[in-house]
């Protein structure tokens, strides 16, 4: 173990003429990956991440200079504590350089693991988080791990500790590529179709990788690919949902990334895809595609200049219903700005309804309905544990739509799904007009929009990722996991170089409550310039002066000392 010091501006010292500014310790952890290369995660605490344990908020970031090393985040995300909203400790990764951080899980509990991704290098990390806010690496899954699939994407944890991850891109080579299973699929190469599952042990290890391509094809009409293959295939999925009590995973497709990724390319509109997958996975090993079915399109497709803005297109997100007797299941469209539901997702060929525009929310700060869900760039999906709240995240509709920068508008808004859920297998609410677009659905079951908060950011986007918060502080000073969600944080970026995606690169917390709804929670604030979220765009770190840094993941955790 080794130490170093800060100035009190938070810099590090040069001379021991500086040595007045607060300590930073440091540690290294270790892990031999398969492909020979010794991986490291050292920490970089500051004296404000010590004490009684507490509630953190972990982000994964990546450098703008990508020659500095990757990080996750530690900030004291415990409200009342002196160092609210203050960055307590980094965790540099190496040897890597370039990593893209993008997705950890959606929720932590009590004794899991942390999954994080880096969609560009390939690579899944795995970190023990016993220790927090320290953090160790004691896994690696890298791209030889995965000769199947490309561009790790988001994760959901099994009970057992071991977690479901998408890999969205095809083989890392152009050809036939044989799964775990024994199956066969043609792909296109890396970054292309079709993508599949992983299941990743605790060790990062890859326990069997899963094929989400229909074996003899999709129709090719719908399915492109670039280059064509022999079986067309829909098969990129982004998000993840799994309800093990019914044997249930449902992943979203995405696009073909790698046609995706360049704003000089335009994205077809066969390569915008609009199918959900569900997985039967009764043998947590041995996961069997079940069925594959298509969201419909909406009133204000007909509309769009653009066909990838009509509202099945680019179905990112996907999110689950928790309680027992609840079968429902939601996703959304980040270019179509729309969200669908079905309410039994265990069926054979479940059937989806979109049940609300994003031009809805919109309207509550635009009330002109100049600003629609077309082309939106709506991102994070998200069903509180008691079944009451869904969560979404909005990036903002500018670069897509040559809007001027002024109305760059992303935003984050709940809501109330009660109804909803209540009406079973006879839903009712459909978006089916055009004036529902507008104002919401018509019938008695819709959603009912609670809040919706604007980030107005007049550089390049706004919120892309969030998480709840799933823990509650007891009389006694420790934490117990809730049902109830009262805050979110969100994360403002998305994918430098894709259209509307590099974001302000802030970290910001919303409270649920109150006449709006839900609020920023202003008392969040960086511990550098005070304004409230807490910036990534800042020269020194923990770990040194290595500049502006893009915030993607963020996910809640606490003390194992503290949580019951």
């Amino acid at each position: 173990m080794t130490t170093s010091m800060l100035t009190a501006a938070g810099r590090p010292a040069r001379s021991a003429d500086e040595s007045r500014g607060p300590t930073v310790t440091e540690s290294t952890s270790r892990f031999a990956a398969s492909d020979g290369t010794t991986y490291t995660a050292t920490n970089h605490l500051l004296p404000a991440a010590k004490g009684k344990g507490r509630e953190w908020l972990l982000a994964w970031a990546g450098p703008a200079d990508t020659t500095a090393p990757d990080f996750l985040t530690v900030i004291d995300a415990t409200p009342g504590s002196p160092s609210y909203g203050d960055v307590v400790n980094t965790v540099t990764m190496g040897p890597g350089k370039g990593n893209e951080p993008h997705h950890m899980q959606y929720v932590w509990h009590k004794g899991d693991r942390l999954y994080a991704g880096g969609i560009l290098s390939d690579t899944t990390f795995v970190f023990d988080t016993k220790a927090l806010p320290a953090l160790s690496v004691v896994g690696v899954n890298t791209s030889t791990d995965t000769p199947c699939g490309t561009l790790p994407d988001a994760y959901q944890v099994l009970e057992d500790g071991t977690a479901y991850g998408t890999y969205m891109g095809g083989p890392n080579v152009t050809g036939p590529c044989t799964y775990t299973n024994g199956e066969v699929r043609e792909g296109n190469g890396a970054a292309g179709s079709p993508g599949e599952i992983v299941h990743i042990g605790k060790d990062g290890k890859t326990l069997a990788e899963i094929p989400a391509a229909v074996k003899g094809g999709e129709d090719p009409v719908q399915c492109g690919n670039v280059p064509t293959m022999s079986e067309a295939s829909c098969a990129n999925p982004h998000g993840i949902a799994v309800r093990e009590d019914l044997g249930i995973m449902v992943a979203s497709d995405f696009v073909e990334a790698r046609n995706f990724v360049k704003p000089e390319v335009e994205l077809r509109e066969d390569l915008a895809r609009q199918t959900v997958r569900v997985f039967d996975i009764s043998d947590r090993s041995d996961p069997r595609l079940r069925s594959v079915t298509k969201v419909p399109d909406g009133p204000r497709a007909a509309q769009e200049k653009d066909p990838i803005f009509g509202e099945s297109r680019v179905l990112m997100e996907t999110a689950l219903t928790n309680k027992p007797g609840h079968k429902g299941a939601f996703v959304s469209s980040m270019t179509g700005g729309a969200v669908f539901y079905t309410p039994d997702i265990t069926v054979a060929e479940p059937k989806w309804k979109e049940v609300l525009d994003d031009t809805t929310a919109y309207k509550t700060f635009h009330p002109d309905g100049s600003l629609t869900g077309g082309g939106d760039n709506s991102s994070w999906l998200a069903v509180s544990p008691d079944d009451r709240y869904l969560f979404h995240t909005v990036m903002g509709s500018s670069k897509p739509y040559g809007e001027p920068l002024d109305r760059t508008t992303g935003m984050v808004y709940v809501l109330d799904i009660q109804k909803l859920l209540a009406s079973g297998t006879a839903t009712k609410c459909s978006v089916d007009e055009l004036s529902e677009v507008y104002n919401g659905g018509k019938e008695s079951d819709c959603p009912a929009l609670v809040g919706t908060v604007p980030i107005r950011d007049t550089t390049d986007g706004g919120p892309h990722w969030g998480a709840m918060d799933n823990f509650e502080k007891t009389y006694d000073g420790t934490y117990r996991e809730a049902t109830k969600v009262k805050r979110v944080a969100t994360a403002n970026y998305f994918l430098a170089g894709a259209f509307g995606g590099d974001g302000d690169h802030r970290v910001c917390m919303f409270n649920l409550g109150g006449t709006a709804g839900i609020a920023m929670d202003t008392r969040f604030r960086d511990e550098v310039t005070g304004a409230p979220c807490v910036s990534f765009n800042r020269k020194s770190w923990p770990h040194g002066d290595f500049g502006e840094a893009r915030p993607h993941g963020v996910l809640f955790v606490v003390s194992d000392g503290v949580l019951r």
